[in-house]
């Protein structure tokens, strides 16, 4: 069984009506009932109780995301979730680092004494704890400098606020945050293709993909750098949208338009 998404969105966020100024398409657009006018929802098409939302010209039709537009949306907004959650635990990582810059030391110490308490246990089951290669690399961490580990604290936390206002950007669909993550991404890509160099796993695998795949959708789908006709070309395929919009739900089939008369302007209308 197949989902409505139209319907399933106006019932979460309410129908979206409008009065175009032309007759014929006003007229399909609206109908009188016993319990008052009724205008015709943009996105799902069933008719709605009360005034309409807006009204104007049919080329000037509130850009309603339906269908196809409606599933890019919800692509959208789960690659900004993605991205917030992934700034708010790189924020988490550069607290860690800055932490531990400013007590090195007793990180030191504490890791020792423990490590001491562990060793008649690691020697009972034959485990030398003095090459190990995990602890090889948690004692080198101790030998870096407190200045580097603040400039890496600090790029972590650039990154995090560039994935962040991604997020928010690519949320509310802003044309300047897909610039932004395609850019962002791309960057970072051939990194990604050299840590599966060093070692493969299905959480890297599926992380390259997952970035590969938006990066092209954005790409392609938005009409960015020029491709595809460019910035003009996609402006062009929002505003025919919404005539196109007002027409596939008036039932519209290609009739010259009338637009409303305008009625004179009288006395009664000043005062």
């Amino acid at each position: 069984m197949s989902i409505d998404w139209d319907r399933r969105h106006c019932a979460r966020k309410g129908h979206i009506t409008y009065a175009p100024d032309e007759l014929r398409l006003r007229s399909r657009l609206h109908a009188s009932t016993a319990v008052g006018e009724v205008w015709r929802c943009l996105r799902c098409g069933d008719f709605v109780l009360g005034d309409p939302h807006g009204t104007g010209p049919a080329d000037r039709a509130p850009l309603v995301p339906r269908g196809r537009a409606l599933r890019d949306l919800f692509i959208l907004r789960f690659l900004a979730i993605e991205r917030i959650l992934r700034g708010l635990l790189i924020v988490v990582a550069a607290w860690a680092v800055w932490k531990f810059s400013n007590s090195q030391d007793a990180v030191r110490k504490l890791f020792e004494d423990d490590l001491t308490a562990f060793k008649p246990v690691a020697d009972h089951f034959h485990y030398d704890l003095d090459h190990s290669p995990v602890v090889d690399t948690i004692r080198k961490t101790f030998d870096y400098k407190k200045s580097t580990l603040q400039i890496v604290a600090a790029a972590l936390l650039g990154y995090a606020l560039i994935e962040i206002i991604e997020g928010f950007g690519l949320w509310w669909a802003k044309r300047w945050a897909e610039y932004l993550t395609v850019v962002a991404t791309a960057a970072f890509l051939p990194l990604e293709v050299y840590e599966l160099t060093e070692k493969v796993s299905y959480f890297k695998i599926g992380t390259l993909a997952l970035n590969v795949l938006a990066v092209l959708y954005i790409l392609l789908g938005k009409r960015l750098f020029g491709l595809r006709g460019g910035h003009k070309a996609f402006e062009a395929e929002r505003r025919s949208a919404s005539l196109l919009e007002v027409k596939e739900a008036a039932g519209e089939t290609g009739e010259p338009l009338e637009p409303l008369p305008v009625r004179p302007r009288t006395a009664a209308d000043s005062s």
